[in-house]
């Protein structure tokens, strides 16, 4: 009896486990990979969201604009910072430039003058720029030749480094200066250019200059090689030997139409900033040159040029017909030119 009682079926000993279901698995699985996808998201946007504010960052400081606290209201429009295309200020990029122009006549010293400036360390006077014609062929190229010179995207020897703190370039009054003068005085006044004039008190000096130099072209008398502009005492000499012939019959007339060019110039210009300066008073005064940097506002510097001046000495030892010079400007208001002006 106790055998019937203990014996159990072996299939009754099998404990089956219940069936899962598969769709709970598969919405378990989503879950748990849309929780992941999007905390990855997360962490992508702050990363990205944090190097947009940083490249913000950068772009602000870098753009932002430069000043000159301690330049007077009144000076401001001549104070530029220029962002030349062609190079890097770097570190000089925020040290203000000035713009100038030299404006004068052939024959008045203006060569010798820019060497003066060029040998400041914060000053490129570009030479006489506007003597190629096609550059002053009309107002837009004129003004295209400006705005490069004043970018400083203009190169020629006298260039100085990034921390150029004047820049400008020599003008003759006949190189489309006067024909256009309206537009060039708006220029300047719109840019603040500073104009520069340096003319010559003794028109009789300059006219023999200009003769002597125009012999030199065909004659070539320094081994055949023309030169404007010396570095010797030597080649002075030798240039200073031709004494040319004035045609006394239009010596005034010529003298004459100089003079009003000169006085027009100043009219037309008036409204511009600007300093008059003389040959005759630089050489006999060298505080004329600091004048000039003060005006440009650069450190005062001492100036110096290696061009040699090739007419000395007085006037009748430079004349060939000195008596009919002197005859026809006697009793005129162009005597006072047959005196002696100046010594070197």
């Amino acid at each position: 009896m106790a055998d019937g009682l203990c014996f159990f079926s072996k299939d009754s000993l099998i404990i089956k486990h219940p069936k899962k279901n598969p769709l709970v698995l598969r919405m378990a699985v989503l879950i748990f990979v849309m929780v992941c996808g999007v905390y990855i998201c997360s962490v992508c946007l702050r990363q990205y969201s944090g190097r947009s504010s940083e490249r913000l960052l950068k772009v602000q400081v870098v753009d932002r604009p430069c000043e000159a606290p301690t330049v007077e209201s009144s000076e401001k429009r001549y104070v530029h910072f220029p962002k030349p295309k062609t190079f890097s200020r770097s570190e000089c990029a925020c040290n203000p430039v000035r713009y100038f122009a030299i404006l004068s006549t052939q024959r008045s010293g203006s060569g010798w003058f820019e060497t003066l400036l060029n040998s400041h360390v914060n000053i490129s006077s570009n030479g006489e720029i506007f003597s190629v014609k096609v550059r002053r062929s009309n107002v837009s190229t004129i003004v295209e030749t400006l705005d490069k010179i004043y970018n400083l995207d203009w190169f020629t020897s006298a260039s100085k480094n990034e921390c150029t703190a004047a820049i400008g370039l020599k003008w003759m009054l006949n190189q489309g200066l006067m024909q256009h003068h309206e537009e060039i005085v708006e220029y300047f006044n719109t840019k603040g250019v500073s104009a520069v004039f340096l003319f010559r008190r003794n028109l009789l000096r300059r006219m023999i200059s200009i003769l002597a130099n125009s012999y030199d072209q065909n004659a070539k008398l320094l081994n055949g090689t023309h030169k404007s502009h010396v570095h010797s005492t030597h080649e002075a000499e030798i240039l200073a030997r031709y004494k040319p012939t004035l045609n006394a019959t239009l010596l005034i007339p010529n003298l004459r139409q100089v003079d009003e060019m000169v006085m027009k110039s100043l009219e037309y210009f008036k409204s511009t900033r600007h300093i008059i300066l003389y040959y005759e008073d630089i050489i006999k005064n060298e505080t004329k040159l600091m004048d000039v940097q003060d005006f440009l506002k650069v450190p005062r510097r001492e100036l110096n040029s290696r061009q040699v001046k090739i007419h000395r000495g007085s006037l009748s030892s430079q004349v060939e017909n000195w008596g009919d010079v002197e005859k026809t400007l006697k009793g005129t208001r162009y005597e006072s030119y047959l005196q002696e002006d100046y010594k070197m």
